[in-house]
């Protein structure tokens, strides 16, 4: 087939656009959705009576209550265990992020191959590459969301099951000890600097969680 050189096949004028546009919307749902995970902890922990032996007795009391307040918020940040977890959710976050880095560099070179090629191809043919290369971001930005999500999947597993096996007897266990009748928020809480002694049980709950579990193995996600 002989193809008329004076004239050019126009490329559809998305072509430029597409590969930066969908590449930028997979980054942005990678960003967006990538956040806690699945575990499987040593076998043997120690028991919530040992983790918990070095918390007093003590509680901020009242004429008929005892309470005590609890920041989740730090438990989050300062727990061995979960800064263990947090660590290799980031690594699978930093894989992901690495391998769209690749991918998007391979699809520019093919958008800029294909301008190129607008002046030696057929219109059909030319259609036909386009078409391929708007397929091959679709399955990028597919991939790139069902790889993300199995990281939150396995990163909720993970965190659900700490607290299950984990946290969830600890804080019992320290409510026991204390007589406790209330426990609340910390972050929700104002409370006076004066009385904050002895009613923030956060650091109690840290110590024994780290006693208890300092580190786990985060389930695999699906794609990696």
């Amino acid at each position: 087939m002989k193809v008329n050189m004076s004239k050019k096949v126009a490329v559809p004028a998305n072509l430029k656009k597409y590969s930066k546009v969908g590449i930028i919307a997979a980054a942005v749902v990678v960003v967006a959705i990538l956040g806690f995970w699945a575990v499987r902890h040593f076998s043997g922990p120690m028991s919530v009576d040992s983790a918990i032996s070095h918390v007093s007795n003590e509680a901020v009391t009242g004429a008929d209550l005892r309470m005590a307040v609890v920041r989740m918020d730090a438990i989050q940040t300062e727990a061995k265990v979960l800064i263990d977890l947090r660590k290799q959710r980031e690594s699978y976050e930093t894989k992901l992020r690495d391998e769209l880095t690749r991918r998007q560099k391979e699809l520019e070179k093919e958008k800029v191959e294909i301008e190129k090629s607008q002046d030696v191809l057929s219109r059909e043919a030319l259609q036909k590459r386009v078409v391929e290369y708007q397929q091959k971001v679709s399955k990028l930005q597919q991939d790139l969301t069902t790889r993300a999500q199995a990281i939150e999947t396995s990163f909720q597993k993970a965190l659900n099951k700490i607290q299950s096996d984990h946290l969830d007897p600890i804080v019992d266990a320290i409510i026991a000890k204390k007589n406790l009748s209330l426990v609340i928020d910390g972050r929700f809480a104002r409370v006076a600097p004066s009385a904050i002694k002895g009613l923030d049980i956060t650091p109690d709950i840290v110590a024994a969680l780290d006693k208890r579990i300092s580190n786990t193995k985060m389930e695999t996600p699906k794609g990696f």
